[in-house]
């Protein structure tokens, strides 16, 4: 699947893919998910944003996050796909990309992320390794997980 993909500061997404990005989040983690939490955590202004397009149609994102926003390390936060490409492989395209995204703009430190408990074993198949106890973000069960640094 041919994807047009964007990596931009938040600062210059344009009013559409600004919306895209928060409808697809809004879609996913608060109507799928069934998850009432406040998605504008003042986080998104200091971010870079990952798009991915099909067409006119935003498919995935996430949100790349310089060290000392959510962590020490930098992190990759938001990491979404809408239902109709699950499974095609798009999902592991974006991580990757945004691991790849995150070392170019914020060097070749470790990554920190937030991961929902399902998808431990996607993480951990891209080198992430968990590094706290399971706990609950909003509703849902959530783990600390970190890849570590390039040499």
């Amino acid at each position: 699947m041919p994807l047009t993909t964007i990596c931009k500061p938040f600062s210059t997404l344009t009013n559409i893919e600004l919306y895209d990005l928060l409808r697809l989040r809004s879609e996913v983690f608060v109507v799928e998910q069934n998850c009432v939490f406040l998605d504008q955590d003042d986080k998104d202004q200091a971010c870079y944003h990952v798009l991915f397009y099909d067409d006119e149609t935003i498919v995935a994102a996430s949100r790349l996050v310089p060290p000392g926003i959510s962590y020490p390390e930098m992190s990759i936060g938001r990491i979404v796909t809408s239902m109709a490409v699950r499974g095609t492989g798009v999902g592991k395209q974006l991580v990757d990309f945004s691991i790849t995204e995150c070392r170019r703009l914020f060097g070749n430190g470790p990554i920190k992320i937030g991961a929902q408990l399902y998808a431990k074993k996607f993480y951990e198949s891209f080198g992430f390794v968990q590094s706290s106890d399971v706990y609950d973000e909003d509703g849902i069960d959530h783990i600390k997980m970190i890849l570590a640094g390039e040499l």
